[in-house]
């Protein structure tokens, strides 16, 4: 797995998503039991853990902010994060695998 096709899945997904507004944001995901926002703003943290851990640094909380709107702003920068640390491959596809399957229940 490259830097290039973990960049391509997340943007893949902000595409999917960037447009949505509150109400389609708060519904419940497919085959879940969660909103979308929620399980967005799991992944963020999922990807945020990677980083701290490819970096050696402890796991930080990420904050859920109030406007769902931000959440793919949260996953371009932790993913922007991530590539900076320059992870092993498996690390990327890890990623890479978790923004493929978000996408899929979205």
């Amino acid at each position: 797995m490259s830097a290039a096709e973990l960049g391509r899945a997340v943007e893949l997904l902000v595409r999917q998503v960037g447009h949505w507004q509150q109400p389609r944001w708060a519904a419940v995901a497919d085959g879940g039991n969660v909103s979308r926002a929620d399980l967005v703003h799991r992944l963020v943290q999922e990807i945020a853990n990677l980083d701290a851990d490819a970096e050696g640094r402890p796991r930080r909380t990420v904050p859920r902010l109030d406007n769902d709107l931000a959440l793919t702003d949260q996953l371009r920068v932790v993913t922007a994060d991530l590539l900076a640390a320059a992870p092993p491959a498996e690390v990327l596809a890890r990623a890479a695998a978790e923004v493929t399957a978000t996408r899929r229940v979205l």
